[in-house]
């Protein structure tokens, strides 16, 4: 027996701790930890003991193993009889590797259920996998912003028109009240002064009819507000009391926007200038839109002011874009000799063009003779009225021809 513990004691190499008395275990040393009252003693194995870098790196790989081994799991399951009976099922396989079920499909199924589903129960009823749910949700999700679905205060799924909501688009009113154009093109429907506050000209969103105005139209109320349509609004700064806001030059928006005063801002609001808002916040039922001052156009009085307001209200495009200027480098400053085939070279005389000031294109000119005691529009034998080919430059269909 003293031979076995000898010849442990010499492999392992161990010092034993004081106060510890040796434990042999199957031919290993273990030390015998005393313990308080009469708890009986416990021995540990001394044996290397793990990092806490090592154990993250540990489960880190399990835990990919687990879910490659449940994705493979998925590729190999065949699609239940239910997934099948999509009607649009081939559309989405042709755009997804692994399709899920369709916006129009989970619209069937809650129809023809006719009470709210949880998600679980949804998930349950349209046989969707573990590792499915997370797109599915999302799916759900995105149909819930475009007003396909949405949840009642217990978080159930539902239809909008299960639950008497009519989706559309608001229109506003320059007087401050609205309407909502519904996109099922029933009859429109009438939004007081105080539900406008919640939204602005152009929002898509969920109303709920309330009742009937003194007109007879149906009046409600605006539940959800499911798209914004304004990012940024041109308009006139105004400031009040020490207050700054911006009214936008598009009448049916009848909120004024707040700018909150920052020292540390790009552009110092003065009144009068006509400026471009990023809107950082939208109105809801407590407060105004609040925006940020991104570009300064000029006093509203300044000339040609009509059209810069013109083209940022109506969305118009008004800058080149990138690969236009690129493509507009790439010209040729003179004129090729290839050019003047098939034409008359006019550079030899006083050309004067008929354009206006403000016109975007200098493409109109004249020449005039001197005849007599007075002048001549044109000569002898050839008219002197040119007219440029504004589009020999650019080819059908580029950048720049657009």
């Amino acid at each position: 027996m003293s031979v076995r513990v000898s010849l442990c004691v010499s492999l392992t190499k161990l010092s034993r701790p004081k106060n510890k008395k040796p434990l042999i275990n199957q031919g290993s040393v273990v030390y015998l930890v005393p313990r308080k009252g009469l708890e009986p003693p416990r021995s540990y194995p001394l044996v290397p003991e793990t990092s806490a870098s090592t154990n993250s790196a540990t489960w880190a790989h399990l835990q990919r193993a687990a879910n490659y081994k449940e994705r493979t799991k998925h590729v190999k399951k065949k699609l239940s009889k239910t997934r099948r009976a999509d009607p649009f099922f081939e559309r989405e396989s042709a755009r997804y590797e692994f399709p899920l079920p369709s916006r129009e499909y989970i619209s069937q199924v809650l129809t023809d259920e006719g009470r709210p589903l949880s998600f679980i129960g949804l998930t349950e009823l349209m046989d969707i996998s573990g590792s499915e749910r997370e797109m599915f949700q999302r799916r759900l999700g995105a149909m819930e912003r475009e007003g396909q679905l949405m949840r009642n205060r217990k978080g159930d799924y539902i239809l909008p028109e299960r639950a008497s909501l009519t989706l559309g688009k608001i229109q506003g009113h320059p007087d401050g009240y609205g309407f909502l154009i519904p996109d099922d093109g029933s009859a429109d429907i009438f939004l007081d002064q105080h539900q406008m506050g919640k939204a602005l000209h152009g929002d898509r969103a969920l109303v709920r009819v309330t009742g009937i105005d003194r007109k007879g139209r149906p009046e409600g109320g605006i539940v959800e507000v499911t798209e914004r349509a304004n990012t940024r609004v041109i308009g006139r700064v105004l400031i009040e009391h020490g207050i700054v806001f911006v009214a936008p030059e598009n009448k049916r928006i009848a909120q004024d926007i707040l700018v909150p005063v920052d020292k540390k801002a790009k552009f110092k609001p003065v009144a009068g200038q006509v400026v471009m808002v990023d809107i950082i916040e939208q109105p809801s039922k407590f407060s105004k839109p609040i925006g940020q001052i991104t570009e300064v156009l000029g006093n509203y009085a300044d000339p040609g002011m009509e059209i810069e307001i013109a083209l940022r209200k109506h969305d118009l495009p008004f800058e080149f874009s990138k690969e236009a200027l690129e493509e507009n480098k790439a010209l040729p400053d003179k004129v090729k000799k290839a050019d003047l085939k098939g034409r008359e070279d006019l550079r030899e005389l006083p050309l004067v063009t008929i354009d206006g000031e403000t016109a975007r294109d200098f493409d109109d000119a004249v020449f005039c003779e001197k005849k007599g005691r007075g002048w001549r529009l044109g000569g002898y034998d050839c008219r002197r009225i040119a007219l440029r080919q504004t589009g020999h430059g650019a080819r059908q269909g580029s950048d720049g021809s657009r």
